[in-house]
């Protein structure tokens, strides 16, 4: 009972070749197949003190958006660039191609690039919690869902956050339609004008829906499902990247660690950077929104979560097997945190 938004054919990664050089994009934005070759590997990080990076739009990225915004990496020798792509799918097929070096995104795309083969490695944490089930007026509960459309994201934390919830509440996901939205702009529009009937997003965009859409249910945060502190995106990188510029690497994570005790410590200024360039919502709504989803760099502490929240991939069949620990790397950001003992120790939100 799934739809497509926009087009009729899902992503599928399995369909992603690693092997030889080519980019095909279909009619339809966010239907790709990707394939990539040895000499687009290191295109990206060509230049010397540039690393390019794709984002998400919630407030799991509000680190890479400051250090973008401040360029607070500028004085170790880094200018961080942002490619930006229309829609969810091109954000994570980027960096499985070789086109970006890094990228912002739900751990669930991660695993999914991971389990296809893509030269991926996860290095320091994006955000914690702020992912929200939303739904109409008179859609209070998981029984009154059946029938009813999801508008969500492919392979995303927020298409696995309902299935997760229905599937605790005795519902099955096969009961629902699915709706693949393009963007968090076009599925909080479509909420708005009742194009689809419930949704999972991300801060800010949950806390303007329910103060905007008169009578809307908050049916989850999350925290029922996964308890407090869950992960929601992570920073990942080339492979490569890791060996080729440690340097680069190690000060965007460092840029982005200023950026969280900035956020930690001076939230009017922060947002007044961030409110319309980034996010697409009012002041009021970000400053509610902001504690509800904090930016974690510091992420050590949820490996376990990471990789054993995969169960549920495999269900939906994106995934065939869960992925190891070596889909992991702490280790420029444990070198981060030991150069710069006194940021670290100035962090509220940090693995324990």
């Amino acid at each position: 009972m799934c739809e497509r938004y926009g087009c009729t054919t899902p992503l599928h990664l399995t369909s992603i070749d690693f092997s030889r050089r080519s980019f095909i994009r279909t009619a339809a934005a966010s239907a790709l197949t990707i394939a990539i070759g040895p000499g687009l590997a290191g295109m990206a990080h060509a230049a010397d003190g540039m690393i390019k990076s794709t984002h998400g739009t919630g407030f799991c990225n509000l680190n890479i958006f400051l250090a973008h915004a401040l360029q607070t990496a500028k004085e170790d020798g880094l200018d961080l660039q942002f490619v930006n792509t229309p829609t969810f799918a091109e954000q994570v097929t980027f960096l499985a191609m070789g086109q970006v070096d890094v990228g912002l995104m739900p751990y669930t795309s991660f695993i999914a690039l991971f389990d296809a083969g893509a030269p991926v490695k996860v290095v320091a944490g994006g955000g914690v919690e702020g992912c929200v089930i939303v739904s109409r007026p008179g859609l209070d509960s998981p029984e009154k869902l059946k029938g009813k459309t999801l508008g969500t994201f492919q392979l995303d934390t927020l298409e696995v956050m309902p299935y997760d919830w229905l599937k605790k509440h005795g519902v099955a996901f096969k009961d629902v339609k699915v709706r693949y939205m393009g963007s968090t702009p076009e599925a909080v529009e479509a909420f708005k004008a009742g194009a689809i009937d419930w949704t999972c997003t991300i801060e800010p965009y949950g806390t303007a829906l329910l103060n905007d859409v008169k009578g809307a249910h908050k049916l989850s945060d999350g925290t029922d499902i996964y308890g407090r502190g869950y992960t929601d995106c992570v920073l990942a990188c080339r492979s490569e990247l890791i060996k080729q510029n440690p340097a680069g690497l190690k000060a965007l994570i460092k840029g982005m660690m200023k950026a969280q005790l900035m956020a930690e410590t001076r939230q009017d200024d922060v947002l007044s950077k961030v409110v319309g360039t980034y996010y697409k919502t009012s002041t009021e709504n970000a400053r509610l929104a902001m504690s509800k989803q904090p930016a974690v760099v510091d992420a050590r502490d949820q490996t376990r979560f990471i990789l054993e929240r995969t169960d549920s991939l495999v269900e939906m069949g994106y995934i065939k097997k869960k992925p190891g620990r070596d889909a992991i790397d702490w280790t420029l950001l444990e070198q981060v945190i030991a150069e710069n003992k006194d940021l670290h120790a100035q962090l509220k939100h940090k693995a324990a």
